[in-house]
């Protein structure tokens, strides 16, 4: 018998969330952010559930081909562009929308011998400083761009570094609209928290990735607890051993944790190795036969230790959520000082992983 952990995928949550998404964006067009596997989901086993979105993005090439290879028709944008010029030609096999944001890729998409000309989507650097070219030069590259025949329709893509705060895209917004004064072309600039807060930013796509999830941009689920949003992934296990612990008595590595009065406490299968944070601190929140309670001392790889005085009729098999439906993975990672989005990349391939449809 496998030990009792499993991850398990509603899939109904993915389709509502990406319904929430086109609510909350009603005019534009919408990317399905799957990169990273997903978020951690399994893009494999995730992908036909969001058949209804308008594109997928992502940056894996492999990935790419997977849904090309799965039967998927529909647009797909490489966010990062591709990474060798040698990668071009399966661009054109798969038909695939390529970003641009550094010289030498706009020279390599010129001189590549193309079936076909690509969509683009020109990356403008407006303020956060990763990948994109600087405003000043989003004017002349445009113009190079229209020249190159193996350019098809261009998109203007940018990124927002602060767009969870009310006022966070004004500064990004001012800079894109003086970089393309003249320019006439759709746009894609909002992630998951603009396409939820800043309609003004919504244009002909968004991109949204977290939310589709059911994570909050912020990591706050009490931002996003209002909206619709399910939460995709659980976290489930049992527990697997009980303590009765004295005054004094310590738990786990370093002894960090010391009970202060006689006290029960479970030991849960699951660990750092399973991708629950190991730096998580006495207090994160776990729910026990439906009970809310806490973990105690140090996550070790395999197992983590939960507090069962809230719930005293729980003992071995007692069914124990890390994070889901009720425990929300935004609240453990905050208790962890991490954000959801972690959490979700980081799950373990040793976990089993369900699917409900």
């Amino acid at each position: 018998m496998s030990r009792p952990i499993v991850a398990t995928l509603k899939l109904s949550a993915l389709r509502n969330n990406l319904q929430v998404v086109r609510q909350a964006a009603p005019h534009s067009r919408v990317w399905s952010v799957v990169k990273a596997n997903a978020y951690g989901h399994g893009l494999e086993r995730i992908w036909s559930s969001l058949g209804e979105t308008d594109g997928f993005a992502m940056l894996n090439l492999e990935e790419a081909i997977l849904l090309r290879e799965r039967g998927w028709k529909g647009p797909i944008l490489m966010l990062e562009g591709f990474f060798h010029a040698d990668e071009l030609p399966l661009f054109d096999q798969y038909r695939l929308t390529t970003s641009l944001h550094s010289n030498w890729q706009v020279k390599a998409l010129a001189n590549a011998k193309l079936k076909a000309p690509l969509d683009v989507y020109l990356k403008m650097n407006s303020g956060m400083n990763r990948l994109g070219f600087s405003p000043e030069r989003v004017h002349s590259i445009w113009q190079q761009l229209r020249a190159i025949a193996n350019v098809g329709q261009l998109t203007l893509m940018a990124h927002f570094a602060d767009a969870e705060q009310p006022d966070g895209i004004t500064e990004p917004m001012k800079r894109i609209e003086q970089a393309t004064e003249g320019i006439d072309c759709p746009r894609s600039l909002s992630n998951s928290a603009a396409t939820l807060w800043h309609p003004e930013a919504h244009f002909d796509w968004v991109r949204p990735g977290i939310v589709l999830y059911g994570a909050s941009p912020t990591g706050q689920w009490c931002d996003v607890a209002t909206s619709g949003l399910q939460p995709v992934m659980s976290l489930q296990s049992e527990i697997i051993g009980v303590q009765n612990l004295k005054s004094g008595d310590t738990v786990g590595y370093g002894s960090r944790y010391r009970a202060q009065v006689e006290q029960r406490i479970g030991i849960v299968a699951c660990g750092y190795a399973d991708g629950y944070p190991r730096h998580a601190p006495d207090g994160t929140p776990v729910r026990v036969n439906g009970v809310l309670t806490h973990t105690v001392g140090a996550i070790s790889m395999d197992m983590m230790t939960v507090d069962l005085t809230p719930c005293p009729q729980a003992g071995i098999g007692s069914p124990v959520e890390l994070w889901g439906n009720e425990v929300k993975i935004d609240d453990v990672a905050h208790a962890a000082g991490t954000i959801g989005y972690e959490l979700m990349c980081a799950l373990a391939p040793r976990v089993p992983v369900v699917t409900q449809s």
